[in-house]
Formats: structure tokens, C-alpha cells, sequence
């Protein structure tokens, strides 16, 4: 399984992790079937092909690509056999490390949070790159019903259908965080009752202009 289509998903969508995390920590990755696509480890976003970009199985095995996966392998691999969603993106974004140093999770301060769900919550902190650092995001994700999770001195990880979404969601997340922060430096955030989150949610439902006939 060569997911030619999803390969090439990730070179035209990892540059955009050059605005959301430093240096070439950050990853993403798009599945199909049970194999994903990934960016290669400990390079520049911008400097790989197709060609390059590792296939990687849910069984841990490369099937595919010149370069060595992402160290994140396991948390992505974790979410997918768990969620089944088709694209992760994981980051150090300033604002969401932020919350991640804190220990804090980011609470419904703004309606745009029902983009992933109705709080994002906080993973326990492991080691990169390991099985155990996938379990605590799977569980938290879980636990709450979330798209994305925050993760104990480390980072941020969001999931969506594709690569757009995730990203446009990454994104979300981030300036969500951003305004907590700012409004905590200032009193207490107001958050969102469950019941305006399910307006917000069933208005979302037919958000958007229609399908095209």
C-alpha cells in the first residue's frame, strides 16, 4: 500500500507546521485504511517530496517512502486505531505549550471550541515517542469527547476528517488558547453552560454553504 494520494497530502499541507510549532517538531499525518501517511523525522517541512514520505502500517511497520518517520508514530498510530479519524496534526504551538506547562486544560470560553468538541482536554505527560505518551492522549480524547487534547508539558494534537480540517482546527485550538490566557491575566474566564454548547452545536450542524447539485 503505496497511498500515493495521501503522500502527496502531506507535502502540500506541511509547510503550513512552519506558523504552528519551531523548528521541525511538529508532524502531521493522513490515513487511509489501516496505513498512514506521515512527515519524516527532522526535517524541514518544505524539503521533501512524495517519494520521501514515509507509509507506515498500524502494525508499526514502514511500507513505504525513502525517509524515516515521524518519532510520533505511536500517538498517531494510538488515535487512529482508537478514533478512526482520516488526519492528525500534532504541535508545539506557543499558546497551547502554554496551557501545557500549566497543566491546564482549556475550558469553553468562546463557542468556536464545539470545532472539536465541548473542552479540550489535558493528557498526562510521558515521554515522547512512546506507547505510553499514546495511551494518555487516547484516554483523555476519550474521556472527554474531544478532537484534541492538550498534553502535559509538551504540546498540542488535533484530529479531524483530513488535513484541512485538522489544520483549520489546530489553528482554532490555538487562538482559543490564546484568549484564555490573555482573559485569565485579567479575571476569570466566563465559560459556556453544556445547554449554549448544544445550541452551538446544532447550529453547526447546517453551518456552511450547501453541497453543490
Amino acid at each position: 500500500m503505496t497511498l500515493e494520494r495521501e503522500r502527496e497530502a502531506v507535502v502540500r499541507h506541511a509547510p503550513a507546521l512552519a506558523d504552528l510549532t519551531p523548528a521541525r517538531t511538529g508532524n502531521l499525518s493522513v490515513r487511509r485504511g489501516d496505513a498512514f501517511a506521515i512527515t519524516p523525522t527532522g526535517v524541514p517541512y518544505d524539503s521533501f517530496d512524495a517519494a520521501d514520505v514515509p507509509v507506515v502500517g498500524f502494525d508499526g511497520e514502514q511500507k513505504a517512502g525513502e525517509m524515516t518517520p515521524s518519532s510520533e508514530v505511536p500517538m498517531h498510530t494510538g488515535i487512529y486505531r482508537h478514533d478512526e479519524p482520516g488526519a492528525i496534526v500534532h504541535t508545539h504551538s506557543t499558546w497551547a505549550t502554554t496551557m501545557a506547562t500549566l497543566h491546564q486544560s482549556l475550558p469553553p470560553v468562546h463557542y468556536m471550541i464545539v470545532a472539536v468538541g465541548r473542552r479540550v482536554p489535558l493528557a498526562d505527560y510521558a515521554p515522547y515517542g512512546t506507547e505510553e505518551l499514546a495511551a494518555n492522549v487516547v484516554a483523555a480524547m476519550a474521556e472527554a469527547g474531544s478532537s484534541a487534547a492538550i498534553i502535559e508539558n509538551h504540546g498540542l494534537v488535533v484530529t479531524g476528517p483530513d488535513l484541512e480540517t485538522a489544520l483549520e482546527n489546530t489553528r482554532h485550538v490555538e487562538e482559543l488558547c490564546r484568549l484564555y490566557l490573555r482573559a485569565s491575566a485579567v479575571g476569570e474566564p466566563t465559560t459556556l453552560t453544556d445547554d449554549q454548547l448544544a445550541t452551538v452545536e446544532e447550529k453547526f450542524a447546517s453551518y456552511g454553504q450547501p453541497d453543490a447539485e
